[in-house]
């Protein structure tokens, strides 16, 4: 029986197009001034560019490098973790000041709620940083959705595609795998998530529909539909 869903943002809760359309461009948009302004000032900054300093090999000292290296990432739509921190940091003023709304598909607003109250769990994996997770459910245009989610996991966790990722979030949520219920838009996620022994759904918004024994949904009506089965 399923008692746990796990849930991708990107393609999945919320749209491919919000997230490089709208989010990528204010981070890129704003980060040049926001780590001058901060670098050296603000410990949680520092220590990001600290990262990227030993990632790139760039000096530390060299802070238009770094921020060369950065905007490259982003173009490059790297999955890097101090990367993902900073664009949290820059995602919060936008949220906080009223210029960036987080995008979630009705649907998902609808099913994310009745599992809640259904007493299911409810967690989150995505690339994108825990602050960046809350940010976009704390802030979407159908109201906060953060107090119907347990948890949150990014790369820290390990890396999407990789089943040991997987089998670090089931130690942490100390369950059985088949009783976790891993929802995504990529395919080689859902693979990894089930060499770990996770059920999956595939979630395929737009285009035509895969063949393959996997189980694929249009939205979360249809994942819904499963979870009455499991």
């Amino acid at each position: 029986m399923i008692r746990v869903v796990l849930t991708d943002i990107e393609g999945t809760t919320s749209s491919i197009s919000f997230v490089h359309d709208v989010l990528f461009p204010y981070a890129s948009e704003h980060l040049a001034d926001f780590v001058r302004a901060r670098h050296q000032d603000d410990p949680a900054v520092a220590e990001q560019l600290d990262a990227v300093a030993e990632k790139s090999g760039l000096a530390r000292g060299n802070v238009e490098g770094l921020i060369e290296v950065l905007q490259g990432w982003i173009r490059e739509d790297r999955k890097e973790t101090s990367l993902k921190a900073l664009q949290g940091m820059i995602w919060e003023q936008g949220y906080q000041n009223g210029e960036l709304k987080g995008h979630i598909y009705s649907d998902a607003a609808d099913y994310l709620q009745r599992w809640h109250d259904r007493g299911l769990r409810l967690f989150v994996y995505s690339s994108g940083s825990v602050k960046a997770q809350k940010l976009i459910f704390g802030f979407t245009t159908e109201g906060d959705f953060t107090p119907f989610f347990s948890g949150y996991f990014d790369t820290r966790i390990g890396a999407k595609k990789e089943a040991g990722a997987y089998r670090n979030i089931l130690a942490e949520l100390g369950v059985e795998a088949n009783t976790v219920l891993f929802l995504s838009d990529v395919e080689a996620e859902l693979a990894a998530a089930e060499s770990a022994g996770m059920q999956t759904a595939w979630l395929v918004r737009e285009g035509d529909l895969p063949e393959t024994e996997r189980f694929v949904a249009r939205d979360f009506a249809e994942v819904d539909r499963l979870l009455q089965q499991r």
